[in-house]
């Protein structure tokens, strides 16, 4: 009996690396990963943090963008508006739009799912010049989950065509989205781009994301 024990104790140790999800956080965040305006976006990579702060309207919404893409991903980070200005989210699954062209004068620009950071919003995924919103937050939910003014724990979660959206232990969105909005209806992408936004039609907005952690699912 004893070797028994021994054995199935032998064998649940073995196991435990299997199990365990590696963290995917620091390969992620690193600097080199990512491009954006650098009037605008800050990350700091040690401190697990990325900033946008405009100082004047940009007139369009322009984004820090991964070069690297995502299939299947588990991310969490808080996030905060300062004063409750503005309107941020997360692009997940995304593709760039604009051109590399130094005459560009709207660079960073993506299209696709994205996970809603704002007043109204919070929570929602909204589909980022594909055709509109893809589920929006309850507002009931909202005014009971967000703190407007402070930082809000985010849990997105994107594993094949379901996307699970948490803010602050409340579900926001929980379900499969096997197409994209809009008249094309075309196929949720499985892969892509993750970016953060800077929403234009403010004059002045600083959204700070962090405590970011991520973690590739396999």
């Amino acid at each position: 009996m004893r070797t028994v024990r021994f054995a199935l104790a032998a064998l649940a140790l073995a196991l435990v690396p299997l199990a365990a999800r590696a963290d995917d956080t620091a390969d992620f965040l690193k600097p080199e990963n990512w491009e954006g305006r650098d009037d605008i976006w800050k990350i700091d990579a040690k401190a697990r943090t990325v900033v946008g702060e405009t100082k004047e309207d940009p007139k369009y919404n322009t984004f820090f963008i991964s070069k690297a893409k995502y299939a299947d991903f588990e991310m969490t980070f808080k996030v905060q508006l300062r004063d409750g200005v503005g309107n941020s989210g997360v692009q997940i699954r995304s593709a760039r739009t604009d051109k590399d062209a130094p005459t560009n004068k709207q660079p960073f620009r993506v299209a696709g799912p994205q996970v809603d950071v704002g007043k109204g919003y919070w929570g929602s995924l909204y589909g980022e010049g594909v055709g509109g919103m893809m589920k929006a937050s309850s507002p009931d939910l909202i005014k009971k989950a967000v703190k407007e003014t402070e930082f809000n724990d985010y849990v997105i979660t994107a594993k094949g065509t379901k996307i699970t959206v948490k803010v602050n232990g409340e579900t926001m969105v929980d379900q499969d989205f096997p197409t994209l909005p809009g008249k094309d209806a075309k196929p949720t992408p499985k892969e892509g781009i993750i970016a953060f936004q800077a929403h234009g039609g403010y004059a002045k907005m600083r959204v700070e994301y962090k405590d970011i952690t991520f973690k590739i699912l396999k």
